[in-house]
């Protein structure tokens, strides 16, 4: 309960004296037992007695003087006003260009409102500053978090220029009114996304209040106030003002910009606290922060518009993959090339050996591992060289100078004289004569640099009016039993093949056959409506080399006599790797026992649609 107000503290209303003292009379103070502190609830009636907003040139406690009943409280300075004059607050996390901005708007003649550190930086810069604490008349308190939370502030932001009854509260109170306001926030998303972490109590107190809340009022009333949140857009603010332009499209430009900037501020404050909070990866609502990367020629084909953005989610931060891959030199990437240099990257990444991956239409069409990486590549391309001609190659490894150089020259395994053409070669790294090499190959040659995707991602795919979102298939033989069900029992170097199969029909579309044999794909079926037909295709590029190799498929047999399983053991394969789980499994069993052929089930299946 508050303490009972003494008669020496009641009066009747604010007057303004010839000193600039401002005298409190009929207020209630109270001497509140929780901060030890003033409470003071004054009437405004005739607050103001001129058109000019009131500003407080010195900030400290209010004391009561002995004798007349009254209270002093801070002087007050009309002579920087809001009306009749032109005013901006800046109030910057990142002051970068803050000299530039300040200097500008001065030279333009706005009197310039600022807060804390920002102020110090302009008065360094020799730009004149009113502080905020001069319109508010109150201190910056509890550590920061309040500052320009004031109606002196968010009124002159807020107010309508074309509502009288606005602009008339806006006189009755002695509050100016905000021209420009220049916002940025908190470094939250860098707090709390560096390497060595944040303390959840820090990660809070990194959350900006009192910016968004700026940023949201200009933006809103961005009619009257422009609003701006980049420092890339100084050059043009102030190049609009010194037209003294009113372009209401350069203001909703602007001011999307600022609701745009403050949602993908809100979505990584939210993915932290989720995270800290339950961290299960599918929230009840959740929101994806997308900043565009380039604006493509087209999408999959030339009538459709086309874009490539990036997701600046938390969790993708340093998670690696395409999308943060640097292009050393080439044509600039195109929506197709995004997608198969995706599916090359993330399939030659899942190898431990020194693997090349070629890729087309985001299937891998020949991949082979070995300790001489110049050997792989060239298995990689002899598996399927008409697909590969035209694709992409990717390698785990460092392309060297004289892996860059059997890049650049390897000629067609169909004729022996085509040089191999390439839209993209994407790598962990390159050395610097490796790199020269590789640019002297083609002016069109993309050359990317890609780090290794992370795994544990979610992933995100749209279908019309929704998305549908899993974990990332982040599974290896490694993490697989492979059980033996059939009466033959497998070599080591079958079982290797097995799995070294099992690996690339991972990446494969569904329906999906991949046959392999000494860490190198021999043939591969894909996308087919039936696994027969997967199955066909597989063998006929395998030819000859299909005697004694491994048969990989991403689902179980449906069938199994005179189907799939039977016409596999015909052709001469020494291995089958399945899921299972068909109804028929025995069917497939029996088969392989049949031709003497050794079987695994292994439980996991790994449709790719």
């Amino acid at each position: 309960m508050l303490p009972t107000a003494t008669a020496s503290t009641s009066a009747a209303v604010y007057s303004i004296v010839a000193t600039n003292t401002v005298l409190l009379s009929q207020s209630r103070i109270f001497n509140d037992s929780r901060s030890l502190g003033l409470c003071i609830e004054p009437c405004l009636t005739s607050f103001r007695t001129s058109s000019r907003p009131l500003y407080c040139s010195n900030l400290h406690p209010i004391k009561a003087m002995a004798g007349d009943g009254t209270l002093s409280i801070p002087k007050a300075d009309s002579q920087a006003s809001g009306f009749g004059s032109k005013q901006a607050l800046i109030s910057l996390s990142d002051k970068k260009d803050l000299a530039f901005l300040g200097n500008g708007l001065q030279a333009l003649g706005y009197t310039i409102v600022s807060t804390g550190g920002t102020a110090s930086a302009l008065n360094n810069a020799g730009v004149s500053v009113t502080k905020v604490e001069q319109l508010t008349c109150f201190p910056e308190m509890l550590d920061g978090r309040v500052k320009t939370l004031h109606p002196n502030i968010h009124g002159g932001i807020l107010a309508r220029r074309d509502q009288k009854h606005h602009m008339e509260a806006l006189s009755k109170h002695g509050i100016g009114t905000f021209d420009v306001v220049v916002v940025n926030l908190y470094p939250f998303y860098d707090k709390v996304s560096s390497a060595g972490g944040i303390a959840f109590d820090d990660g809070i107190e990194n959350i900006d209040i009192g910016g968004p809340a700026m940023i949201r009022a200009a933006a809103k009333n961005h009619k009257d106030v422009l609003i701006v949140v980049d420092s890339q857009d100084y050059p043009a603010l102030l190049g609009f003002l010194q037209g003294n332009q009113d372009d209401q499209l350069f203001r909703r430009k602007l001011a999307w910009k600022a609701f745009q900037h403050v949602a993908s501020y809100d979505s990584a404050v939210s993915e932290w606290l989720w995270k800290q909070t339950v961290g299960d990866k599918f929230p009840p609502s959740m929101t994806v922060p997308l900043s565009l990367k380039s604006s493509l020629r087209y999408g999959e084909n030339p009538h459709q518009k086309a874009a490539f953005y990036i997701d600046n989610s938390l969790s993708e931060v340093n998670a690696g993959g395409i999308a943060t891959a640097i292009q050393h030199h080439g044509k600039e990437m195109s929506y197709n090339n995004y997608l198969d240099a995706d599916a090359a990257w993330n399939c030659v990444c899942e190898f431990n050996k020194p693997t090349c991956v070629v890729v087309k239409h985001t299937n891998p069409c020949g991949v082979a591992s070995r300790e001489d990486i110049i050997e792989a590549y060239r298995l990689a391309v002899k598996a399927d060289p008409v697909s590969a001609f035209g694709g992409i190659v990717a390698f785990n490894i460092e392309v060297d100078e004289d892996l860059a150089k059997e890049i650049r020259e390897f000629r067609s395994p169909t004729d022996g004289e085509t040089r191999m053409f390439y839209e993209i070669v994407v790598a962990p790294k390159y050395s610097k004569k490796g790199l020269e090499i590789l640019r002297g190959k083609s002016k069109t040659l993309r050359i990317l640099e890609a780090n290794k995707n992370e795994k544990g991602k979610l992933s995100l795919r749209q279908v019309g009016g929704g998305w549908l979102a899993q974990d990332s298939d982040d599974l290896t033989p490694e993490d697989i039993q492979f059980n033996v069900v059939s009466e033959k029992t497998p070599l080591d170097s079958e079982l290797r093949d097995a799995k070294f199969a099992w690996l690339c029909v991972k990446h494969v579309k569904s329906n999906a056959i991949v046959i392999a044999k000494d860490d190198c794909m021999l043939g591969m079926g894909s996308g087919q409506p039936n696994r027969l037909e997967s199955l066909r295709i597989a063998l006929r590029k395998a030819g000859d080399k299909v005697k004694g190799a491994a048969l990989a498929s991403d689902a179980f047999f449906p069938f199994a006599w005179k189907d799939a399983v039977e016409e596999a053991c015909e052709s001469g394969i020494g291995i089958i790797a399945e899921p299972g789980g068909s109804i028929r499994d025995g069917d497939a069993i029996g088969c392989c026992n049949k031709y003497g052929v050794s079987l695994l089930f292994n439980n996991v299946r790994h449709f790719r649609h």
